[in-house]
């Protein structure tokens, strides 16, 4: 029974001498094909990498920003209506806050009464110039009669002297007419004086207008100044934006500056990215960027770099590092630089201050500046 199954084990070896050549040529292909896949790869990567990836600066130290609006009122009073409530989004112009106006507008109409008082003054003055400048003309009027009388009475003297002297004429008579000359004279000239004074009087009363009409100015300002208060009370949004962090309500007294809430410009949000001072090389403002938002699954969109800061984030702290005292250690210091989003109103919506997000510089377009 042994001795048959010898030759089916020979058998058996005989055909797997046989088929593990063709295996071992097959994994020796496979092998190869894919070593020559890693080197092709490798070479097409290093090719990219030379002629654009390395001039493309990544970094994850970045976050979106806006220039919110702090809403305060620039009068003091107590709150009387808050028109808006969290996260609403508002337009330019939108009522936001009411404050109760009574005590301005109280202001208001006692300075439009003074503005009143004083035109009444004015007319009245201006009424009482009229009078004068009509006593005036008649006093004018009567001068020129008594002037007229002066003459005929010193006409009178000298007709009369020569026949006094020849005895044509009594001498009384001669005396009364001397008497007539100079009563008419003295009466013409007080009759001037009494013009001079009218005259003068004019110009107190033109002063008296100017210093109503001042007084009337000076009311209207007021009456400017409170109608300015009187808006005031009602504060409005100044840009479109979203309502958020409101800490104000109805009865609060609030001052001048007080923070009622915070206006979020959602439409002008942008990037800060803080790169490495040994990724600023080539990095110039216009360059495109890439933007990968966290929040929207590691959704893309575009940006341009719109500004590099004057210097890294550590000079402008409250505290500046002073690196001349004590021992030093090199940091490699970072830069911000501000980011304009370019995106789809449809994007723009869910992006808010805040979000993470991984941006990436393409700087090829200043290659080879730093070699000129």
């Amino acid at each position: 029974m042994s001795e048959p199954s010898q030759p089916q084990t020979a058998d058996t070896s005989a055909t797997t001498e046989t088929v593990s050549p063709p295996k071992s040529g097959r994994a020796r292909m496979v092998i190869l094909v894919l070593a020559a896949v890693a080197v092709m790869a490798g070479i097409w990567w290093f090719i990219g990498y030379e002629t654009h990836g390395k001039y493309l600066e990544e970094t994850n130290d970045a976050q979106i920003q806006v220039d919110p609006v702090v809403v305060a009122p620039r009068i003091a009073g107590y709150v009387s209506q808050v028109l808006v409530h969290d996260n609403q989004d508002v337009t330019a112009g939108t009522p936001l806050v009411r404050i109760d106006a009574k005590d301005f507008q109280a202001k208001q109409a006692q300075a439009a009464a003074q503005v009143a008082v004083a035109q009444a003054q004015e007319a009245n003055v201006v009424a009482t110039i009229a009078e004068q400048k009509a006593s005036i003309q008649q006093a004018r009027d009567q001068l020129v009669a008594a002037q007229a009388k002066a003459v005929y009475d010193a006409e009178q003297v000298r007709r009369y002297t020569p026949l006094v002297a020849s005895g044509a004429e009594q001498a009384q008579q001669l005396a009364q007419l001397r008497t007539n000359a100079q009563q008419s004279a003295a009466q013409a000239r007080a009759q001037a004086s009494a013009i001079q004074a009218q005259e003068r009087r004019i110009a107190t009363l033109q002063a008296q207008i100017d210093q109503a009409r001042a007084q009337a100015k000076g009311g209207q300002a007021q009456v400017a100044a409170a109608s300015v208060d009187v808006d005031a009370t009602l504060v409005r949004a100044t840009e479109n934006g979203r309502i958020g962090d409101k800490t104000v309500t109805p009865g609060q007294y609030v001052q001048p500056g007080t923070r009622m809430m915070t206006l979020v410009p959602l439409s002008k949000i942008y990037i800060v990215a803080n790169f490495k001072e040994t990724q600023m090389a080539l990095m110039r403002p216009g360059q495109p960027v890439t933007i990968k938002v966290d929040a929207l699954e590691g959704h893309k969109v575009k940006g341009v770099v719109e500004s590099i800061a004057p210097g890294t984030g550590g000079t402008f702290s409250l505290i500046p590092p002073n690196n001349a005292t004590g021992n030093f250690t090199k940091i490699v210091q970072r830069v911000p630089v501000r980011i304009r989003i370019e995106a789809k109103p449809e994007v723009m919506r869910l992006l808010v201050p805040g979000l993470s997000v991984t941006t990436t510089v393409d700087t090829i377009s200043a290659k080879g500046e730093l070699d000129k």
